[in-house]
């Protein structure tokens, strides 16, 4: 807790310098950039290696990069560095993005699935899940229903009819659609919405938006 205090706390620093930076005058700016640049010239020339580089420092640098073209003035790590650190912030941000958060189904609706499946063997995931919807008006997905199903005995064949044989059957009259999102380089958030014919795989319709709640 106190390294992410640290952290937020020098990333805040860079942002309060780069606010009052954006005031100064332009001139002022190129002349302090070309003074720390000879500066920093006189240490390559010596080889002198700087410190370890922290958790914060490779914040700043991330975000500062995205503001000018770095790869001329990056010195103290190779290109490659930067952008793994770039990347590395990218898997974060959807790591958190995709935090588990939704809680277990009731003890007595997982006996019930149980039940089901167990008096019913040729039901699958789906057919439980709409029984469920239509009998007693409760909404389960089929992938939760199929996470407390009783697993079946080794060498036992399935006595319901597969998804795949199911999809072979009906696959002129089947559009498969999907919503996710994906993470941009700048870390923008896209919504995409996708519906494709089944048998042609024939791309139907498609949709990108930053605000799908938007009208």
């Amino acid at each position: 807790m106190i390294a992410v205090t640290h952290i937020f706390f020098r990333f805040l620093a860079d942002l309060l310098r780069l606010l009052l930076l954006s005031v100064r005058r332009k001139r002022s700016l190129q002349a302090e950039n070309l003074f720390l640049r000879r500066q920093l010239a006189l240490y390559k020339e010596r080889g002198i290696k700087p410190r370890r580089i922290d958790a914060a420092t490779r914040i700043s640098l991330v975000f500062l990069s995205r503001l000018f073209d770095w790869r001329d003035a990056l010195v103290v790590v190779r290109p490659e560095t930067l952008i793994r650190w770039h990347r590395a912030g990218l898997r974060l941000l959807w790591r958190w993005r995709c935090r588990p958060g939704r809680p277990p189904i009731p003890r007595e609706l997982r006996q019930l699935i149980r039940r089901m499946a167990t008096q019913n063997r040729s039901w699958g995931e789906e057919r439980i899940a709409n029984e469920l919807l239509l009998k007693l008006g409760v909404r389960v997905s089929p992938r939760t229903v199929r996470k407390y199903m009783p697993k079946r005995p080794a060498g036992c064949p399935r006595e319901d009819q597969r998804w795949s044989t199911f999809l072979r059957n009906h696959a002129e009259a089947v559009v498969a659609c999907d919503f996710f999102v994906a993470v941009t380089a700048t870390f923008g958030m896209l919504h995409v919405f996708v519906a494709i014919h089944h048998s042609s795989r024939r791309l139907m319709h498609f949709n990108v938006t930053e605000h799908p709640a938007s009208e």
